[in-house]
């Protein structure tokens, strides 16, 4: 069912991208949209999909394997449980699809943005953008980013950043090395070692602590200043709860299973 779940949403990615990139950057709004039911499986095969199209698939696959290891163990230790899984779901997601400047030229140039123009006027004479790349590392008095505008040459841009995606996370990946990039690698290896964790010590009683655990990368929100400080935050708090998952006793009989 996986599997004919995630071609069915595949098909949809890349005759929809739009639709299907809508539904997972807001997936409140899917249980209010009567043609989508939001099984598990669903919400894995819809980012599976959008994480082919924001990267490859060897990429999407370590999305799906890494939550079907974890899937695993907790319906192992509370069968019929799948709180943990579909939190790591959504936010392992949202550490593997950060909006960097690859995803911004794909979203510019993939046709939904010159469709969504299309739309709100009838003509215009040029384009400009108002961006601030964390290369750039221009930043307020506040803290927060400062945006730099770039005129219609940046679609040209985006055309050139968008085809050339697959250096992400690569030695040649040349905005990799800023520290806003540096920080979401290291987050997102912090988080699957986390899942790895939690895939080979749950046992019943620890499902809730383990689905908070999964659920910590929420807390991240924001840009600059803010982002630190939410991303401070996040840190105590996972320490806490892994703190707390230390601490929850398995049961012999559990043990003697394993």
């Amino acid at each position: 069912a996986m599997n004919v779940s995630a071609f069915r949403w595949g098909r949809r990615a890349a005759h929809q991208p739009d639709f299907v990139r809508g539904l997972v950057a807001q997936p409140g709004t899917a249980a209010q949209n009567a043609a989508v039911v939001e099984t598990l499986d669903d919400i894995i095969a819809r980012r599976v999909a959008f994480l082919t199209a924001y990267q490859n698939a060897a990429y999407a696959t370590r999305y799906a394997d890494r939550l079907a290891a974890l899937r695993k163990a907790e319906a192992r230790a509370m069968p019929g449980s799948t709180d943990v899984t579909e939190a790591a779901a959504r936010n392992l997601f949202k550490l593997m699809a950060i909006k960097d400047e690859y995803e911004v030229a794909r979203l510019y140039t993939d046709g939904s943005f010159a469709a969504e123009l299309g739309k709100q006027f009838q003509s215009y004479d040029k384009l400009e953008f108002h961006l601030a790349p964390p290369m750039m590392g221009r930043r307020g008095k506040d803290g927060k980013p400062r945006k730099s505008s770039f005129g219609p040459w940046m679609m040209d841009g985006f055309r050139l950043l968008a085809a050339i995606k697959g250096l992400r996370g690569t030695v040649f990946d040349v905005f990799g090395y800023s520290s806003e990039r540096r920080m979401e690698r290291q987050l997102l290896a912090q988080y699957e070692a986390d899942l790895e964790l939690v895939a080979s010590a749950l046992a019943a009683g620890m499902v809730e602590a383990a689905a908070a655990l999964a659920s910590v990368p929420a807390l991240i929100r924001g840009y600059g200043h803010v982002r630190q400080a939410s991303a401070e935050k996040a840190a105590g708090e996972r320490l806490r709860l892994l703190d707390r998952l230390a601490k929850i006793p398995v049961r012999p009989e559990l043990q003697a299973a394993e």
